[in-house]
C-alpha cells in the first residue's frame, strides 16, 4: 500500500487529480484501481499503455496475480499503439513490451491480448486500424483506459496538430507520423534518434474518450508543463491530453509532486 497520504486537487474541469509523494506509491494506487475494475466485471475490457511510466503498475498487477489475489483469465486487452514499421519480435516493439512486462507473467489467454500490428503492409494499414476499432466496439467498449502523457501532451500516439475540437475528439485508430519531440524522447531506447521509427499506429481519441474510466499517469518534472496545459489550458488538438477535459467526470489523473508542480491551485 502507498506509504504517504496523497493529496487531492480541486480542478475547474472536475477531473479527479490525486498527487502522491512519489511515483512508486502512485503506481501501486493505479494498479489497485485497475484490479478493482477487473474484479467488478465478468469480462473486463482494458485499454493498456506502454513506456516507462506504467511498468511499475504492471509489476504490481503481476505481484497480485502471483499472490493469488487476481486473475486475468477473463480479461481482454487493447493496447494504445505500436511503432510502424516494426516486428513484434523487436525488443522495442510494444507487443514485445507487453509480453515482457505483463502478458507472459499472468494467466491471460494470448487471443485476448490485442496490439496493433507493426508489420501490416502500408496499403492495408487503414483497414487494419478500422478493424481494431471494430474489435473494441464489438467487445462493448473499454471499461478502463490507462494512459501516460508525452512531453508534448500526446496520449497514445495522438500527436499535437491543428484541428477544431469536434474533429480532435473523434479521431479513429490510424497510422500517423510521429512528432519530433516524441522521436527525440524515444531516442535513448533505440540508441539514436535516427533509429526511431518515423510513424506509428495509434488508437484514436474516439475510443480513448469513450472509455468508461480513464486513468492517466504522469511523473517527473519533465511532464509538469504538459500536465498543467492539459488540466488548466483550453482543450484543443494542440495538447491532445487536454481533450480529456471533455469527459472530465470519467478521468482520474495520478501524479507525483514533480509532475504536479506547474498546476495553479
Amino acid at each position: 500500500m502507498p506509504t504517504d497520504s496523497p493529496r487531492q486537487l480541486a480542478m475547474k474541469s472536475a477531473a479527479e487529480v490525486i498527487v502522491y509523494q512519489n511515483s512508486g506509491d502512485a503506481c501501486i494506487a493505479a494498479a489497485e484501481r485497475i484490479a478493482g475494475v477487473m474484479k467488478s466485471k465478468n469480462h473486463p475490457i482494458l485499454g493498456l499503455a506502454t513506456g516507462s511510466t506504467p511498468i511499475p503498475v504492471y509489476q504490481e498487477l503481476v505481484r497480485q496475480y502471483q499472490a493469488g489475489h487476481l486473475s486475468f483469465s477473463s480479461v481482454s486487452t487493447y493496447n494504445l499503439d505500436e511503432y510502424y514499421p516494426i516486428s513484434p519480435l523487436n525488443d522495442q516493439s510494444y507487443r514485445w513490451f507487453m509480453n515482457h512486462h505483463l502478458f507472459q507473467h499472468v494467466d491471460i489467454p494470448a487471443n485476448q491480448t490485442h496490439v496493433l500490428d507493426g508489420t501490416v503492409p502500408a496499403s492495408a494499414s487503414t483497414e487494419h486500424a478500422n478493424q481494431f476499432d471494430r474489435w473494441i466496439e464489438e467487445a462493448g467498449g473499454l471499461d478502463l483506459q490507462l494512459l501516460g502523457i508525452g512531453r508534448n501532451g500526446h496520449i497514445g500516439f495522438n500527436e499535437p496538430f491543428e484541428a477544431d475540437l469536434a474533429e480532435a475528439v473523434d479521431l479513429p485508430t490510424r497510422l500517423i507520423e510521429l512528432h519530433p519531440v516524441t522521436r527525440t524522447d524515444a531516442g535513448p531506447a533505440f540508441g539514436v534518434v535516427d533509429k526511431v521509427p518515423t510513424h506509428a499506429l495509434t488508437v484514436g481519441t474516439r475510443q480513448i474518450l469513450k472509455a468508461r474510466q480513464i486513468l492517466i499517469l504522469a511523473f517527473g518534472k519533465n511532464k509538469a508543463e504538459a500536465v498543467a496545459a492539459s488540466l488548466q489550458g483550453v482543450p484543443g488538438s494542440n495538447v491532445p491530453a487536454s481533450l480529456l477535459q471533455t469527459v472530465a467526470d470519467r478521468v482520474v489523473w495520478i501524479l507525483d509532486e514533480a509532475a504536479a508542480a506547474g498546476l495553479k491551485v
